[in-house]
């Protein structure tokens, strides 16, 4: 039931563990624009826990029950939370409901029409375009992002339209909680190697999540990827088996000639890049303001999705124009000493070879690209190692830190270097790095004018960017 104020009475005086988070610091944004009273705790301070003070959300540093108020309606946890936390101990002693956070998303989107972006890469950079682009045609969109977007500068937000863009996580089967009218599937890799054990459990989880794509819904696919064309032909072998004539329709999208809607050409132009597809047999042309191909083939994603949703073709490609990019994901951080500095968030070998295949497309002449890489997750290091290391033998030369744990204890055995064992066997120059704080004079000594430095990783390698420029401007 919900409230008078039109949120879900369980969410009137909801209280976040772990609110900095991306995802976490999303749902907390919008509930309290609708007019929530929201609290939450978080391991440290950070801009995050300062930008949620600026909409009236209370945030505690660190950890303790003293922080959970005894009249909370809810507690809302994500899957990084362990059940020893003290917060958490508190909830249940006071009968409080747990609600996981795809929950309380999912609560967040009822009642409007949900575009769901699901894939094992890219996700944030798609919903991202198509939240500046919908909001950019005055559509006022809600939207929940797994990062801050460069023009409103934020991850979330609350519109007055009906629309509701959000970012679906696999990594914990989340995702199969939405039920969007639209969803897109970019890619189907194996990631998240502590919840799934094979590709197959991977494409069932993915099934799940297009099945709850309400009927005269959309499915928008990958027409190039390996994983994405299975998921399509497994939802047609299940449509065909149940006699499913109710089924949302399914539109696929990219280079492959049987494309329903088929890429004709990306044109990179430094840091940006031309689109031209034909859809619904006209061709729309139109720029994508970011490098690289695989950020080319999210814009016609969106493209496809918002489509889908009614927006006129030739509006939205304009509109698409105006995204600037999202935090983290190939985003300038600045220059010093004719040295550029670029933040990627790319942790899978597939991330992290598109980034670089676009930073080094984007480089003039003899210019030398950089690398300092921090591995994350020991699970996914011990799987994806040897493929990480071969990625960085697309830079000239690589810092390699030591394995970012966030939510995992160490495995043994399991180190920084098994990537870069791997990367030396495939020619590339790879220092390791133990102490972060020799870095950026590490750096400063493998650069100079018209080079390009990529920090990459999904832990806090982001916080060395500023770091690096300070000293090359030394």
């Amino acid at each position: 039931m919900a409230s008078a104020t039109g949120i879900p009475a369980a969410m009137e005086r909801p209280h976040f563990i772990g609110i900095g988070g991306a995802g976490m610091s999303g749902i907390a944004k919008i509930l309290a624009q609708r007019g929530a009273k929201v609290a939450g705790s978080d391991a440290r301070e950070s801009a995050t826990a300062e930008a949620l003070r600026t909409v009236g959300v209370g945030v505690h540093v660190g950890h303790d029950a003293a922080h959970l108020a005894d009249d909370a309606t809810c507690v809302v946890v994500s899957s990084a939370i362990r059940a020893d936390n003290p917060e958490l101990v508190r909830a249940e002693e006071l009968s409080i409901p747990v609600v996981h956070r795809s929950d309380a998303l999912a609560s967040l989107m009822r009642g409007g029409r949900g575009l769901a972006v699901a894939g094992t890469h890219g996700k944030t950079t798609t919903t991202s375009m198509l939240a500046v682009a919908l909001g950019e045609l005055g559509l006022a969109p809600s939207y929940a992002i797994g990062g801050d977007l460069a023009g409103p500068g934020t991850n979330a937000s609350h519109g007055d339209g009906d629309i509701f863009v959000a970012e679906a996580d696999e990594s914990d089967r989340s995702f199969q909680k939405y039920d969007p009218e639209v969803a897109i599937v970019l890619n189907v890799e194996l990631d998240h190697h502590a919840n799934y054990a094979s590709m197959d459990e991977i494409h069932e989880s993915f099934e799940k999540f297009a099945a709850k794509i309400v009927p005269g819904g959309t499915l928008v696919v990958s027409a190039d990827q390996a994983g994405a064309v299975e998921l399509t032909e497994r939802v047609r072998r299940a449509r065909r088996a149940r006699k499913d004539t109710d089924a949302p329709r399914i539109v696929t999208y990219g280079l492959a000639p049987d494309a329903d809607v088929r890429i004709l050409a990306i044109e990179p132009n430094g840091l940006t890049s031309q689109v031209t597809v034909v859809l619904d047999g006209v061709e729309v042309a139109f720029e994508v303001s970011v490098p690289g191909r695989h950020y080319a083939t999210n814009a016609v994603a969106a493209l496809v999705a918002g489509v889908a949703l009614g927006v006129p073709a030739g509006d939205l490609a304009a509109a698409l124009g105006s995204y600037t990019g999202v935090g983290r994901r190939l985003q300038l951080k600045g220059e010093a000493g004719g040295v550029r500095v670029v933040d990627s968030y790319a942790h899978h070998p597939t991330e992290m070879t598109a980034d670089l295949e676009a930073m080094r497309a984007a480089l003039p002449g003899e210019s030398k690209l950089v690398v300092v890489f921090q591995p994350h997750l020991f699970s996914r290091t011990r799987e994806l190692g040897r493929e990480m290391g071969e990625a960085l033998a697309l830079a000239d030369a690589s810092a390699v830190l030591d394995i970012y744990p966030a939510r995992e204890d160490p495995l043994p055995g399991v180190t920084s270097e098994l990537i870069i064992d791997a990367a030396r066997s495939a020619g590339a120059r790879v220092t390791p790095v133990h102490d972060k704080d020799s870095v950026p004079g590490l750096v400063a000594g493998m650069v100079g004018g018209g080079d390009l430095v990529l920090t990459m990783g999904a832990g806090d390698v982001t916080d060395l960017g500023p770091l690096i420029l300070a000293r090359l401007g030394d």
